[in-house]
């Protein structure tokens, strides 16, 4: 008997302990712990989400950003004043900042401040950005989604599009939740947001500026014929384009619903469970699947997805 309770012991630590690491070829990694001030998230045009981004500008040394877009003369002049190294899609380059060149379209909204803060979300600095779409920042301090996010630049800057080494932190413990981070299309983002959805079990709420992922819809359809609560809003102007998944979601019994934004809703989130959300710059269509540069960051935190819930409700 004590043998047998030896081997079952030794076995729960083994257990325990595989679910505290990963592999990346071949070599074994710690996913690490983290404490620190719990994550800020902001909606524009609700928020000034100009004057969130130039405060981190004013009290940081080191900024590195990748973003698609850029058109705010106070950003711009702001982030030259600090010497930030910057890098914008190639077709919205700014003088005096990088530009990579891919025939893939360099899609992320991030930036990292002083190595040790992280924002990204769906926000483009720009006019529309900031004061006409619905847009989400999310802004964090965590040293490992720091090194993610650098390493990330750093291969842009190289110009190293939708490849390069493996992300090193996909998963750490921050002050006992987990989050994850991807970046695609060299980690997957549909298979990613597929593995969210499928391990649902009461609810999914999802805003979608552009979605035309035939695979996710069919598995937000599957969950709802499960019984499940699955609801979604979408940028209007989008519904009647091709491949569009509204009215199919509509026909498969999805409640769907039309923004209300004369302008754009440009959020990419899904709400799993009043639990976990998926943000970041991932649309969920073929292009930001298979050739686009983009981030996704998972967040298993219910007073996080409660305040994107909210924000849910007023798009429609």
């Amino acid at each position: 008997m004590r043998t047998k309770t030896f081997i079952i012991l030794t076995l729960l630590i083994f257990l325990g302990a595989c679910e505290q690491t990963k592999m990346i070829n071949d070599v074994v990694f710690e996913i690490p712990s983290e404490t620190g001030a719990e994550p800020k998230i902001f909606f524009c045009p609700k928020t000034n989400c100009t004057a969130v981004f130039l405060d981190l500008i004013r009290v940081s040394s080191d900024i590195k950003c990748s973003l698609y877009d850029l058109d705010l003369e106070e950003i711009i002049i702001a982030l030259k004043e600090k010497n930030a190294e910057v890098i914008i899609e190639d077709q919205n380059q700014i003088s005096g900042f990088l530009t990579g060149y891919s025939s893939a379209l360099m899609h992320n909204k991030f930036c990292v401040f002083d190595a040790q803060t992280v924002m990204t979300g769906s926000f483009n600095p720009t006019s529309n950005g900031a004061y006409k779409n619905n847009n989400n920042v999310f802004i964090i301090e965590s040293e490992y989604l720091a090194i993610n996010y650098l390493e990330e630049f750093n291969e842009l800057k190289s110009n190293t599009y939708g490849g390069g080494i493996p992300t090193k932190h996909t998963k750490i413990n921050f002050n006992n939740y987990i989050i994850q981070n991807f970046f695609c299309p060299d980690d997957g983002c549909r298979q990613k947001v597929l593995g969210e959805i499928n391990k649902a079990k009461q609810s999914i709420y999802f805003m979608t500026f552009s979605f035309t992922d035939q695979s996710i819809s069919d598995a937000l359809i599957n969950k709802k014929n499960e019984g499940l609560v699955v609801s979604g809003v979408f940028e209007s102007k989008r519904t009647s384009f091709s491949y569009n998944k509204h009215d199919d979601l509509k026909s498969g019994g999805v409640t769907v619903y039309k923004d209300n934004n004369k302008y754009n809703m440009h959020h990419k989130v899904f709400i799993i469970d009043n639990q976990t959300v998926i943000l970041g710059s991932y649309n969920p269509t073929n292009a930001g699947t298979k050739r686009n540069d983009e981030n996704i960051i998972i967040i298993n935190n219910p007073s996080v997805a409660q305040k994107y819930y909210e924000e849910y409700l007023t798009l429609y």
